[in-house]
């Protein structure tokens, strides 16, 4: 509790921004005030003295099917996902398996990133077997990655069309499901934007950069709330329709980086980045996967040095990473490495002022974290949400909040994409 004193005469008439002003007002209270006083107790709890809990929708992901999930290290879990699952017959949509999937992470209270993928190394495509069927559709078998891999028609209408309903009616049903945090799509090995070591043929076994366009324009208009990202290997000419237009850029997605501090990371993968652009973060999420290049990468990502002479936290916070798979970081990391690395990423809020005004609370609160919140948060007292939210302090800003409301209760964070029972900290210095 701090008890703070204002002016009579001006309280009524404070009015906040977010400009910077706030601190010139409580430094003009302090230097003028008089004998017309009063005495304004913020008797408000809430919030931490220390974040030591991994945040929603950040972290060090693990995948669904590890056995270290229930560990406090991670709010995340990653999974990929079959088309053929999901559609065996034209227009005929089984979400069973999402729904056991999104069921199962949650009931560890973790929120999900899932990817569907066509093609994967080693196996058979997951186009629906109604695709298959159709006439002139034929899939070519060819080794990749030292396994037999098959790769779809992409020259199929009934394949493209059926890839853009697909996002249509997952976007009907999921855009605002509170079990998923965000998800990764994108075409070739693994859904990862390349065909490398396989067979790259533009409208054949990949699809055209033509098609692409439509495709990203699709999910532009789909998903109004659920962060789609792509991988950087997307920023490749001779993949991707970016580089011949440029236009697409401006689709506020994110984008995953799935060789994350290999020894070259520096180059190429930098490269991307910076092709996507670097301030991408402000609007989308910026993720990815511990680098697999070598064993030696996997074992000292979250070394204090990391593999290559820096650390993950430092990596992170200059790509300004919300999330990064690392599911073998328990063979080599303890849970507390896996769980501070966890606490180096995404968001991290600090209520650093609160006052009451004629009726409103007025909160100071930073954002000490590398990234924003991507979905809307708003600080709350008694249902009585903040008029902005917090999805727009971006890290190492400061900004000024305004509650309709001066009761006493709790002061919280409330977030509607959460889960029952997650909870966004806050540090109170007020």
């Amino acid at each position: 509790m701090k008890k703070l004193l204002f002016v009579v005469l001006i309280a009524s008439a404070f009015a906040v921004s977010c400009d910077g002003k706030y601190d010139e007002f409580f430094d003009d209270i302090e230097e003028n005030v008089d004998e017309e006083v009063i005495d304004v107790t913020v008797d408000n709890i809430g919030g931490v003295d220390e974040i030591t809990k991994v945040q929603p929708m950040t972290g060090i992901v693990l995948w669904d099917d590890n056995g270290n999930n229930n560990k406090g290290a991670n709010s995340l879990e990653y999974s990929y996902m079959n088309y053929d699952d999901i559609v065996s017959q034209r227009g005929v949509y089984d979400w069973t398996a999402v729904e056991n999937k999104l069921n199962d992470i949650a009931s560890r209270n973790h929120q999900a990133i899932l990817r569907f993928r066509i093609t994967y190394p080693g196996f058979e495509t997951t186009v629906p077997q109604y695709i298959k069927n159709s006439n002139g559709y034929e899939e070519i078998e060819a080794e990749a990655e030292d396994e037999d891999t098959w790769y779809p028609d992409w020259r199929s209408q009934e394949l493209k069309d059926f890839i853009l309903e697909f996002y249509e009616k997952f976007a009907e049903k999921y855009d605002e499901d509170n079990r998923l945090a965000f998800i990764q799509v994108g075409f070739g090995h693994y859904a990862e934007y390349h065909n490398y070591d396989g067979l790259i043929d533009l409208g054949r076994t990949f699809p055209s950069k033509s098609f692409q366009t439509t495709f990203l324009n699709k999910l532009n208009d789909e998903f109004y709330n659920l962060h789609w990202s792509i991988s950087i290997d997307a920023g490749d000419s001779e993949y991707s329709p970016f580089s011949q237009n440029t236009s697409l850029l401006n689709i506020p997605f994110g984008v995953f980086d799935d060789s994350f501090m290999h020894l070259e990371h520096g180059d190429y993968n930098t490269d991307m980045h910076n092709f996507f652009g670097r301030d991408r973060f402000e609007n989308s999420p910026i993720g990815g996967e511990f680098s697999y290049y070598t064993d030696y990468d996997q074992r000292n990502v979250l070394s204090p040095n990391g593999p290559h002479e820096e650390s993950f936290e430092s990596f992170a916070a200059r790509f300004h990473i919300t999330y990064m798979i690392g599911n073998d970081q328990f063979e080599y990391q303890s849970k507390n490495r896996i769980k501070e690395a966890s606490l180096a990423t995404g968001y991290k809020f600090e209520v650093t002022k609160f006052v009451k005004v004629d009726g409103k609370s007025i909160l100071t609160v930073k954002n000490n974290g590398i990234a924003p919140i991507y979905y809307d948060a708003y600080l709350s007292i008694a249902g009585h949400d903040s008029n902005e939210s917090l999805k727009s302090l971006m890290p190492g800003e400061e900004s000024v909040f305004t509650i309709d409301y001066d009761g006493d209760e709790e002061l919280e964070i409330y977030c509607p994409r959460l889960l029952d029972g997650q909870k966004i900290d806050f540090v109170n210095s007020y």
